[in-house]
């Protein structure tokens, strides 16, 4: 009876390279999803809590509406350009000064934003922040300022795609300061809350009051919710 031993084939010096690579190519993917999942999760476990109480309320309408829209933007929103303060709010018409200013700057110390360039009227996030809406800083009513943000690893408060990205860092009495026709107006900041892109109520104006408020999206690296910092005016 003839008698039969297996003997492994050894891997050619190309099959050993070819399973390297493809392990370094799972290893990376998976490396990859953690970087950019990281912040959107410690968001949600961190800042979401912090500001679950400050959650603005919707109707049950909206609230059926945003579960089926919730899904759909986040699918569709790389086909939307999000650097254009038009679509942040899409049932919202920006508002032009009747006024010949043009421009003023924005600076938050915390943050180590200076002298951030705000364009009256704009509309590209990636240049300057925006005033979307409201009267000159310094006057009774609202000023609206857009600005973007983006995943934390990318911060720089010098550059307007992410000068935004740390806004829920800030905390109430911090300070923003605004400079126009070389006045320097201080504002303290009095609430901050997250609210649908739907809540146009951010954008509303008053008559009785010098306000303030700051926009970007949330969670960081997305656009599925408005991070909203309101500041009142210091007297002085």
């Amino acid at each position: 009876m003839a008698l039969y031993s297996y003997t492994k084939n050894k891997k050619t010096p190309l099959r050993r390279f070819l399973s390297a690579l493809s392990f370094l190519f799972i290893f990376s993917g998976i490396l990859i999803l953690i970087w950019v999942l990281y912040p959107i999760l410690a968001f949600q476990f961190y800042y979401s809590p912090k500001f679950a109480t400050l959650m603005r309320p919707v109707s049950e309408a909206d609230e059926s509406e945003n579960l089926a829209a919730n899904l759909y933007r986040s699918l569709s929103s790389n086909f939307i350009d999000y650097t254009r303060a038009s679509v942040w709010f899409p049932k919202a018409e920006s508002v032009k000064l009747s006024d010949n200013l043009n421009n003023y700057s924005l600076s938050i110390p915390r943050l180590a934003i200076k002298d951030a360039f705000v364009e009256i009227g704009g509309d590209d996030l990636a240049k300057s922040l925006i005033h979307f809406t409201g009267p000159k800083p310094g006057q009774i009513g609202n000023p609206v300022i857009f600005g973007h943000s983006t995943l934390l690893w990318f911060y720089n408060p010098s550059d307007y795609k992410s000068i935004f990205s740390k806004l829920p860092e800030l905390e109430e009495n911090n300070e923003i300061i605004i400079e126009s026709d070389k006045v320097f107006y201080t504002y303290r900041i009095y609430e901050m809350f997250i609210t649908s892109p739907t809540d146009l109520s951010v954008l509303n104006q008053t008559d009785k009051e010098e306000i303030l408020t700051l926009v970007t999206c949330v969670p960081p690296g997305t656009y599925l919710k408005r991070f909203i910092v309101k500041a009142r005016l210091v007297k002085v």
